[in-house]
């Protein structure tokens, strides 16, 4: 690797959030590296998006790499077999995907595929997610768990589908659910499997504090569970309580809340047994966090400890409490989504062009100019290091100045133009003085406002929501030139028109950045950047702003020679199909668009051959992908 490409990637931080799976080639190109064949030669992302623009499908894509999502089903499952065997824990350990946190059926049927040989099952918050799950042949060993609120039609599916061998839990979250499984099981004359949740009362630090603790949405208090525990004694299905259910909270950034939580599920797993509850399943949840920045630290985008480290904790925790109770080992069941999916998908798209807050050049001040602009001209005279933030001062006062008569009418449009190019200049060279040195934070603050706006392919709202929503962090970076140094600092914008539908943050070598290094855009070569580690929860919770719809999708499988095999690959939405999701009929809109065509070309004022025109591009439009061609 050259020095270029050296220096390139300690900006970036490869190495530190990577996990292993990223490599920097030679040619400067982002490579994909395959967990299961380490001596394997990385594959070319670049590379891999020229195949598949040979093959029509074109920028932005959604890239699932399958290899990845085999390799952290192997992981967790594996992580907890070792710290069972290392522990002398004589439970097992069966593992479930919360569907919600990607549902796409390539996703799904691909965890089904990967985790047969774990008896890997599946979560259902919902009658839809609950008819996914049947429509899969799970291991004879594997579970459902039925979460979240359940009318009739959800608790009798869940209760027939035992009939052919589903393992499905349905997971009391109330007492008024109780009654209405009570009530189908007595229809049905069939007994359920059931579970019941327990809200924990520590609470977990992170962006989902609120999903923990004595103000999370769901689970019963300890007078809730001892009223349940008397009804199903009433009922007599006491005997069907199986498995409790303790969430422990969403991404949990320090290992010690995973302590905390899961003892005290332990405490409520010991007296619900003492009670007569038949338990042999102890579900904790999801929590189990993924490390976006690769800072190994609690805080809201990383985790402080590993996969490996939080299976030895949850084992170790409950085999200690249970051991000391004298409490039988139960099954553990644990619902990791983010930590399965984060790391398996990539949303790769195109630069479409930037805007520049500095100018390589600078006209000079006309004799007729208003004093200003000579004054910010001269401040050229003066640009050093050691007298930066004067000419920062300086010559926004003389531009300000300059605007303030321009909006009174004072000056005219080319010579404001004037000043505000001269203002430009004088930004690059502040710019390039500033570069590598330490500076005041009122110095930085106005270089942060100088960042370069690179106009980019894609639609935050649809493929990042979270980055929108909850300044979710996701690692960004070029996937070509990495052998050149970046001259440039930008933020990324999309093509909605929305001014929130930005990136603004990013995950750099040395910290959270407020701006991205790229390189300076050619014209004869598109540039491309990747966000990673999108797969959990951003290809679902996307919304139709600006009805942009669900990118193309590609799933490949990396090759043991540097390619890849092309597994399957799903067209974005058409403009036609996204104005059905918004109650729009296309064949309506295309007739009401023919009759004002025909109005006209009947008015004289269209032509037949202009007629002709109109409505293949607006037939051409309508079948067309949402996103810039």
């Amino acid at each position: 690797m050259s020095d270029g490409a050296g220096a390139t990637h300690s900006i970036y931080g490869f190495e530190r959030w990577g996990r292993g799976l990223l490599e920097v080639l030679p040619n400067g190109d982002v490579g994909l590296l395959d967990p299961d064949r380490p001596d394997a030669p990385a594959v070319s992302l670049p590379g891999i998006l020229h195949d598949l623009q040979e093959r029509g499908i074109h920028t932005p894509i959604l890239l699932r790499v399958a290899g990845y999502l085999r390799q952290n089903i192997a992981r967790i499952n594996e992580g907890f077999a070792r710290a069972i065997a290392a522990s002398g824990y004589t439970g097992a350990y069966r593992g479930v995907f919360p569907i919600k946190v990607n549902q796409q059926a390539q996703v799904v049927d691909r965890i089904v595929e990967f985790g047969r040989p774990y008896s890997f099952g599946l979560e259902a918050g919902s009658k839809p997610e609950l008819v996914i799950a049947m429509a899969h042949r799970l291991p004879k060993d594997a579970l459902i768990i039925c979460n979240g609120v359940k009318d009739d039609e959800f608790i009798r599916l869940a209760i027939l589908s035992r009939k052919i061998g589903f393992n499905t839990v349905i997971v009391l979250e109330s007492p008024r659910e109780l009654e209405t499984v009570i009530r189908v099981t007595r229809e049905l004359g069939e007994e359920p499997l059931l579970g019941v949740r327990v809200k924990l009362t520590n609470r977990i630090g992170g962006n989902w504090a609120e999903s923990s603790g004595d103000r999370s949405t769901f689970g019963m208090n300890t007078d809730q569970l001892v009223s349940i525990m008397d009804r199903l004694r009433e009922a007599g299905l006491l005997h069907c309580l199986k498995l409790q259910h303790s969430h422990l909270g969403s991404q949990i950034p320090d290992v010690n809340d995973v302590r905390r939580a899961v003892s005290e599920a332990c405490r409520y797993f010991t007296e619900l047994t003492a009670e007569g509850a038949a338990l042999t399943h102890l579900d904790l949840g999801g929590g189990l966090g993924f490390d976006y920045t690769g800072e190994k630290k609690a805080s809201e985008n990383s985790v402080n400890y590993s996969v490996e480290e939080y299976c030895a904790n949850v084992v170790e925790t409950v085999a200690y409490a249970l051991n000391e109770a004298g409490v039988a080992h139960p099954t553990l069941v644990t619902e990791s989504g983010r930590a399965v999916v984060a790391s398996t998908s990539m949303l790769i798209f195109d630069v479409l062009e930037a805007t520049f807050f500095d100018a390589d050049d600078a006209p000079r001040p006309q004799p007729e100019d208003h004093h200003y602009v000579s004054d910010l001209a001269a401040v050229q005279e003066y640009l050093s290091a050691d007298r930066l933030q004067e000419c920062i001062n300086d010559s926004t006062f003389y531009r300000n100045e300059m605007r303030a008569l321009f909006r009174r009418g004072t000056v005219g449009l080319r010579e404001m133009a004037r000043a505000e190019r001269i203002y430009l200049h004088l930004m690059a060279g502040i710019k390039t003085l500033a570069a590598g040195t330490q500076n005041g934070r009122e110095i930085e603050e106005h270089l942060e406002n100088l960042a370069d706006i690179y106009h980019c392919n894609f639609s935050l709202f649809q493929s990042l929501p979270d980055v929108w929503a909850i300044d979710q962090l996701h690692p960004v970076a070029p996937l070509q030139r990495l052998d050149e140094a970046p001259e440039r600092r930008a933020i990324l914008s999309d093509i909605t028109c929305d001014s929130d539908g930005k990136i603004d943050r990013f995950i750099l070598a040395d910290g959270i950045s407020p701006s991205l290094p790229l390189h300076r855009l050619r014209d004869d070569a598109t540039y491309y950047l990747g966000v990673f580690f999108v797969g959990a929860y951003q290809e679902t919770l996307g919304d139709l702003h600006n009805l942009f719809g669900d990118t193309n999708v590609v799933t490949i499988e990396l090759g043991e020679d540097g390619e890849f095999d092309l597994l399957h690959e799903l067209e974005g939405d058409t403009i036609a199909e996204v104005m059905a999701y918004v109650e729009y009929d296309p064949r309506d809109c295309v007739e009401a668009f023919r009759r004002m065509l025909d109005e006209a070309t009947s008015a004289k004022t269209l032509n037949a051959a202009g007629r002709k025109a109109l409505m293949n591009a607006y037939r051409d439009s309508i079948t067309g992908y949402t996103y810039y061609e």
